[in-house]
């Protein structure tokens, strides 16, 4: 009866540990400061060394949990990932995750050798296990802190945190293993990298691509889609690490391959993996926190912030300038990007290696990793936002989306019910505008359902399901949240074939003698972006009216505000204008560049 009561209390305490760090998420959001940190502290504070006294020093057991921790974190990652978001970024942000990652660590050794009193080796070893970044921090961090940054700088930071940990993962278990044996060669370690990469990302490419075909062809039933894609992401890492691949790299593009697939429950399936996510970061978090001795700490801790000050300020600030050297980033987004750099559980968890494996000085290692995440979080994750703005690499903040609810339609993959409460100061509802491929389908009014004609009109506080391609709900939010109040164009931007978003097309059909289509005169050009777009509007998008074609040049509260007419290009041999033609393009030029509009 006592091993009884001993594994209720184990069940007990562990459970309460986890429901501490979920509760303290609240409170460090409200303040800003990094959730990593408040889960490590907490698991300190309950370690035998802080006020819960709790004996823990289950090496395998850390390992076990932080791998599968991890392996569903790249997982997620993966399956958020729209391939079409970082393929412009592919190239630079592989060279951050691959040539970044070794010359962080090349940097990195010598301050360490000296600073730790250690040898070449075992000095390379500690820069490999704080060389990568860490996706859980970097994102947390930027969606806790409300940011909103240029798309090319933030699809460069989300391709490259979430593919340098298995670069980091090979190269310290490589360090490790030599360490161990005291022999390798460098044709050893390109064998393995080679093997490791090409088997892993064959195992994870077949492992997506069945799951896609098991998820759409298989009838499960309600409610386990989401539980069966989580085992099968796990089945896949395991698969790969038995095979000496990498797991960490198989699980990622198996994660992409479903996430740009369509697939049945893909909405229920998200949901799941962000709660099982979060609950195995706290897990893993709170018991890397209780592996601390804050008494074994005192002996490395000068030479320890020694090694993250050189790794913030000079190493990984050297490999971003390396890697992104040959593409066309400004300065500015290379400050950022080296600054972004933030260490988390990756860093303390291939730390726990050393320790698994029995090395000399593995303490040493992983103490070494505590204080380089403590640091990188509070020094980089602090101060985050701050550097965004001050750097100009952060947009301004959009209004909050509005919820959203998708239900699957059974029998097809190609529309699914997407709904929203309608708000008074909605672009649906002041506007009536609502994409082409988009349908209206039913209205719930007072808890009755109604036909989209039985309900108009649509009242604020009414709940509208629409039919709408899976792929494209996302853009659907646009139309169902709060308008901004409209702002005058920047000054600046105005000149010669510029006009107002809020100008109708009928007005420049008058202009420029177009021929559209009379229904639409009324819209306004802004209008005409929010309707004929499969996404929200960015700087540069272009839509075709007629013989013109629309540049969207300024974008205010997620819609086009300032509009550029691109006019058909002349031709070697233009025809004679007549007197009315040439008097149109006058006036034309006069209307835009004068009254500024």
């Amino acid at each position: 009866m006592t091993s009884l009561d001993s594994v209720s209390l184990a069940i007990l305490l562990g459970a309460v540990l986890v429901m501490a760090g979920i509760l303290s998420s609240l409170l460090a959001l409200r303040f800003g400061a990094p959730l990593l940190l408040v889960f490590l502290v907490i698991g300190m504070l309950a370690g035998d060394a802080g006020p819960g006294g709790l004996e823990f020093s289950d090496v395998r057991t850390t390992y076990l949990v932080g791998s599968v921790a991890l392996a569903l974190i790249l997982f997620d990652g993966g399956l958020r990932t729209r391939f079409q978001s970082i393929r412009a970024v592919l190239v630079p942000s592989m060279g951050l995750a691959t040539i970044g990652v070794l010359v962080t660590a090349l940097i990195t050794a010598p301050v360490a050798k000296f600073a730790l009193d250690l040898n070449w080796t075992e000095g390379l070893l500690v820069g490999a296990v704080v060389a990568s970044t860490d996706a859980a921090a970097v994102f947390l961090l930027v969606h806790a802190q409300g940011l909103r940054l240029r798309p090319r700088v933030g699809a460069t930071l989300e391709a490259e945190s979430g593919s340098n940990d298995p670069f980091a993962v090979f190269l310290t278990l490589m360090l490790v293993e030599y360490i161990s044996i005291g022999s390798g060669s460098a044709t050893h370690v390109l064998e393995e990298f080679g093997r490791e990469a090409v088997f892993g990302a064959l195992i994870g490419f077949a492992g997506g691509r069945l799951v896609v075909i098991a998820l759409n062809r298989v009838a499960l039933p309600q409610g386990l889609h989401a539980p069966f894609v989580t085992t099968a992401a796990l089945v896949v890492f395991g698969i790969a690490q038995i095979a000496h691949a990498s797991g960490f790299f198989a699980v990622y593009l198996a994660g992409i391959i479903i996430g740009n697939r369509p697939t049945r429950a893909h909405t229920s399936v998200v949901t799941f993996l962000d709660a099982a996510t979060w609950l195995a970061q706290i897990v893993m978090f709170v018991l890397l926190g209780l592996l601390v001795s804050p008494h074994r700490l005192g002996s490395s801790a000068g030479p320890a912030v020694i090694v993250a000050v050189a790794l913030m300020l000079v190493a990984r600030p050297a490999a971003v300038l390396l890697c992104l050297a040959p593409f066309r980033f400004s300065w500015r987004e290379k400050i950022f990007i080296a600054w972004t750099g933030l260490r988390g559980a990756v860093a303390i968890f291939l730390a726990s290696i050393p320790m698994l494996v029995g090395l000399s000085k593995a303490y040493l290692y992983f103490d070494v990793a505590f204080v380089v995440v403590i640091i990188s979080l509070l020094l980089q994750g602090w101060t985050l936002a701050w550097a965004a703005r001050r750097l100009h690499v952060a947009l301004p903040r959009s209004e909050r989306g509005p919820r959203r609810v998708e239900l699957d339609l059974p029998g097809q993959l190609e529309q699914e019910l997407v709904g929203y409460k309608v708000r008074p100061k909605s672009l649906y509802f002041r506007r009536g505008l609502i994409p082409s491929w988009s349908k209206p389908t039913l209205v719930i009014r007072n808890e009755q359902i109604l036909s989209p004609v039985e309900a108009e009109p649509v009242a604020p506080g009414d709940y509208i399901y629409l039919l709408a391609p899976p792929e494209r709900a996302e853009a659907l939010d646009r139309f169902f949240v709060d308008m901004p109040p409209s702002t005058a164009p920047d000054p600046h931007l105005l000149g010669d074939f510029m006009v107002s978003g809020e100008v109708t097309l009928g007005d420049i059909e008058k202009i420029y003698a177009l021929q559209t289509d009379p229904v639409q005169a009324e819209l306004t050009l802004a209008d005409y972006f929010d309707v004929h777009l499969d996404h929200a509007p960015k700087e540069g998008a272009t839509l075709a009216l007629d013989s013109i074609v629309l540049v969207a040049r300024s974008i205010s509260g997620g819609r086009v505000n300032v509009i550029g007419l691109r006019l058909p290009e002349e031709e070697d041999e233009k025809p004679k204008l007549t007197r009315m033609q040439a008097f149109r393009r006058k006036l034309a030029e006069i209307w835009t560049s004068v009254a500024g509009v």
